[in-house]
């Protein structure tokens, strides 16, 4: 399990998603600002971090690293519901709970999710 994010490695993931491309440290900064005017520093070792912890990955450009999600916020919140359920003894419980509580909408996708893998 990669473990939750804290509210700052949240904040820095939101800015990751939100753009196409890899980003150096400053431009990851400077989405943050002006809600959250941070020191270089503190954004680059919020990104070391969430490298170490697999959440990102980076390559060397120059002199200076381009970061970019290793995954989609979608597959990152699919593997935490998959934590979530593998945490729980009763895991058809649990699902049945959930299934009750999707709209019309998320059971249709999900239906045709099950219905096999060359449909949804």
């Amino acid at each position: 399990m990669r473990g939750r994010l804290g509210e700052l490695e949240a904040a820095v993931m939101d800015v990751l998603w939100s753009v196409d491309a890899s980003c150096r440290v400053r431009e990851v900064r400077s989405h943050l600002a002006p809600a959250r005017p941070l020191a270089y520093t503190t954004v680059m070792t919020v990104l070391d971090n969430l490298h170490r912890k697999g959440w990102v990955r980076r390559e060397l450009e120059g002199r200076a690293y381009r970061y970019r999600p290793a995954a989609s916020r979608e597959e990152e919140t699919a593997r935490e519901l998959r934590d979530l359920l593998d945490a729980h003894e009763d895991t058809e419980t649990v699902l049945l709970h959930f299934a009750r509580s999707v709209s019309e909408r998320e059971s249709a996708v999900l239906r045709d999710a099950l219905a096999g893998p060359d449909r949804g």
